[in-house]
């Protein structure tokens, strides 16, 4: 099972596994693969924490940071960043039909709002969700990184800044870049990356319109011999069996590990997961501003109702919508109704595949397995 990147990245398996929480990213590191913690949720100085835990718990294994460094974001954000008015410009770039649309929301399903003013600010402070996913935010989160032995950056949603790839590259660090089309990787290849992560629709979070199994073929023979990772929907051995015959030279996985032990997902959304089907996600703005694939739920129904203002762009949504969720999350953990009705999170079309809850180096070694059970299977096939 060993492939090109297994070789550059010294790995065991071409088993990458994207995830914002630590627990996992260590735990699939040791089982072999290669964990990325997604650094959008943390401030520097946290992000710096998670990554000393990580130090301490994979033994010298490599893993990996990816940093949200969005093409474009909100003018107001980016001027809030640079400390023209702090976090209070970036407030007022939201409108208060937004806000208010937001009380109301709470009020028609009997969910308790938090201090108005504390709400408003924990989406900007609060895990800096607001604040990160700016030029200077994302500056700050690659520094940090690269300040720690990791064995892989890389960009999500955009170009990576060059800043990002010059500083990689002085510390010997390979970069990635997540891709939904065949022309974003062009720009990904001209921008210096080492690595390409071809995801398709049926991923989790951000998301474009074209499938994986059409996606992976054409960015490998558009890339070529950069070496490509195949994501989006993503979450068995024969899977990953398949995206190597389609060229890739390993797999990228995120939802996957949403309902492992370890996982931070909030438990009510778990069991909302272990339940899904494929058909219970949707592709909405209402959580970050620009579409991503996630559970659907009242939330996602309401912002796309005929009462919604419609969502804001990148990170102005993400203001609105994180601080809103730690309140639905935390009343949901009470029983309440209406916020387990609203309660969602993000997570690709495999959903319905995900129907137990395993530790995150099970999945690993079942997915191994069963890639050798699949190759086994087209061998006996070839040899008929």
């Amino acid at each position: 099972m060993r492939t090109d990147v297994c070789d550059r990245l010294g790995i065991e398996f071409p088993l990458f596994a994207f995830s914002h929480c630590r627990d996992v990213v260590a735990a699939v590191t040791n089982a072999g693969g290669f964990g990325v913690l997604g650094a959008v949720a943390y401030s520097p100085e946290r992000l710096d924490e998670e990554l000393r835990w990580i130090d301490a718990h994979v033994g010298g294994r490599p893993y990996g940071v990816d940093v949200l460094v969005p093409a474009k974001i909100d003018d107001s954000a980016e001027r809030a960043a640079r400390g023209e008015g702090g976090l209070d410009t970036m407030l007022a770039a939201v409108p208060e039909q937004h806000w208010s649309f937001l009380v109301d929301l709470f009020g028609r399903y009997d969910v308790p709002l938090p201090d108005f003013e504390k709400a408003k600010r924990a989406g900007t402070s609060a895990r800096g969700a607001g604040t990160q996913v700016t030029a200077r935010g994302a500056t700050e989160l690659i520094d940090v990184s690269l300040a720690h032995p990791i064995g892989l950056i890389a960009s999500a949603l955009g170009t990576p800044p060059p800043l990002m790839v010059e500083r990689a590259k002085e510390r010997g660090v390979p970069v990635a870049a997540l891709v939904g089309t065949a022309e974003h990787a062009r720009r990904q290849v001209a921008a210096g990356v080492d690595l390409i992560v071809a995801q398709g629709g049926e991923a989790g979070g951000h998301t474009g319109e074209i499938s994986t199994m059409v996606l992976v073929p054409e960015v490998v023979d558009t890339v070529a011999p950069l070496p490509v990772l195949a994501a989006g929907g993503i979450a068995t051995g024969r899977q990953m069996a398949a995206a190597l015959a389609l060229g890739a030279s390993g797999v990228w996985c995120g939802s996957v590990w949403l309902t492992t032990e370890e996982a931070e997902t909030p438990p009510q959304v778990k069991e909302k997961m272990l339940a899904a089907t494929s058909r219970d996600t949707v592709r909405s703005r209402s959580r970050t501003g620009k579409p991503a694939r996630q559970l659907r739920s009242a939330w996602t129904d309401e912002w796309e109702g005929p009462g919604s203002p419609g969502a804001l762009g990148m990170p102005l949504q993400m203001i609105i919508a994180e601080g809103a969720m730690r309140q639905i999350n935390k009343v949901a953990e009470t029983g309440n109704p209406g916020a387990r009705a609203l309660a969602n999170y993000f997570v690709g079309q495999c959903v319905g595949q995900m129907n137990a809850v395993r530790p995150a180096r099970q999945v690993v070694y079942e997915m191994v397995e069963e890639f050798a059970t699949a190759l086994e299977r087209l061998n006996a096939i070839t040899a008929g």
